[in-house]
């Protein structure tokens, strides 16, 4: 059985991962010898990007506002954090 995921949420999966390699350089730059707290950092951002984006979207009524599509996004930015960390361990 095939699980449907709905395009929507795939757009925001997949346009998040970029986000969160982006939030995660940062953070790593910010914090070099600290992978914890650039962890932390970036992740807290990149959920207040997520569901930030949502609630201007419930707020301003352009948009559609979906927690669901902030989850997404959410696990799209994890994604692109744990690429880049995988990545800068090497």
């Amino acid at each position: 059985m095939a699980i449907k995921i709905a395009p929507d949420k795939k757009k925001h999966f997949f346009v998040a991962i970029p986000l969160g390699i982006i939030l995660q350089v940062f953070a790593q730059w910010l914090y070099p010898f600290q992978i914890s707290n650039a962890v932390l950092v970036s992740f807290v951002i990149l959920v207040i990007i997520c569901y930030g984006f949502e609630l201007l979207s419930l707020i301003t009524g352009k948009g559609y506002y979906d927690f669901v599509d902030a989850i997404a996004g959410i696990l799209g930015g994890v994604l692109g954090m744990a690429i880049w960390w995988g990545i800068s361990v090497l």
